[in-house]
């Protein structure tokens, strides 16, 4: 693994030039490498966040951090120190120069077995920053897979996204852009990269944690900002609701404009809640 003077190459998914920082450096994406039994390939084993910079500086930094801890711990996987984290972050922004960037941050259990024993080196922590990708229209589908909220991973940031890769394609092959789950109940939970929200009758509501959905950042603010409650939903309420809206660290509050084959319209919860939220950030990067 070599140090790098030059780390930007395309990253075809997004279009834009990547820089990345692995264990210790800024490094060549190119030539970046990980042990080929370390755990977070071999077996998923690992954690995760996503965030995105406002007027240069990462969004809710400090809750991103601690619902990494939270996964981590969950995981029995060392959590890096925060200040390694921040210092990666921030020398990758540098190198950057983006105003408006997308950061994943990533830690994994390392090298060990290429069974589902837990390893026992240091783990492995990476960064990447691209630019921020252009946020596509609000669309979605139904999908016949679940969210078990009992599971291990019920709730976590984790790498193990096989099932929201899988989700996603079959949102894409039908020309949405987003699939949301039931959970194993038969209630509303979550979508491959958002949490969910309905509006009935003016009152909006979001699936509690304990439908298995993630704790997400956008998510906990909108809670804080704006008039929402959490309660179970049945799944079929996405076939009534007034309006449905999405969150997540790089969408913000996103209104749905169709759900399968049903149209809806971004309406005013929506945009008065998608008001407070971009009201909240305009005050602080941190909050």
């Amino acid at each position: 693994m070599s140090a790098c003077a030059h780390t930007r190459f395309s990253d075809s998914a997004y279009g834009v030039a990547m820089h990345a920082w692995l264990n210790g450096r800024m490094v060549d994406p190119h030539e970046a490498q990980i042990a080929i039994d370390d755990h977070g390939l071999i077996v998923g084993d690992g954690a995760f966040e996503t965030l995105k910079t406002v007027r240069g500086d990462p969004l809710a930094l400090t809750r991103h951090l601690r619902r990494l801890r939270v996964t981590l711990e969950a995981l029995a996987i060392p959590s890096p120190p925060e200040s390694q984290i921040r210092k990666a972050i921030s020398e990758c922004l540098a190198a950057a120069g983006h105003d408006t960037a997308r950061i994943r941050l990533t830690v994994t259990a390392g090298s060990g077995s290429l069974g589902s024993s837990a390893p026992s080196g240091p783990a492995s922590l990476f960064v990447i920053v691209t630019e921020l990708a252009p946020r596509v229209p609000g669309t979605a589908i139904t999908v016949p897979w679940t969210r078990n909220e009992r599971g291990a991973l019920a709730g976590l940031k984790t790498t193990s996204y096989a099932g929201n890769v899988r989700a996603l394609r079959a949102a894409h092959e039908a020309g949405a852009h987003e699939a949301i789950f039931a959970n194993t109940k038969g209630e509303l939970c979550e979508g491959t990269g958002t949490n969910v929200f309905v509006v009935v009758d003016g009152e909006c509501s979001t699936p509690p944690l304990s439908s298995g959905c993630l704790a997400g950042i956008t998510r906990e603010l909108v809670l804080e900002v704006g008039d929402v409650h959490e309660r179970a939903l049945r799944y079929e309420v996405l076939t009534t609701a007034d309006e449905v809206f999405v969150t997540s660290s790089t969408r913000d509050v996103q209104g749905l404009i169709r759900i399968d084959d049903r149209d809806l319209s971004s309406g005013p919860v929506a945009r008065s809640i998608a008001e407070k939220f971009a009201a909240l950030i305009a005050e602080t990067t941190d909050p």
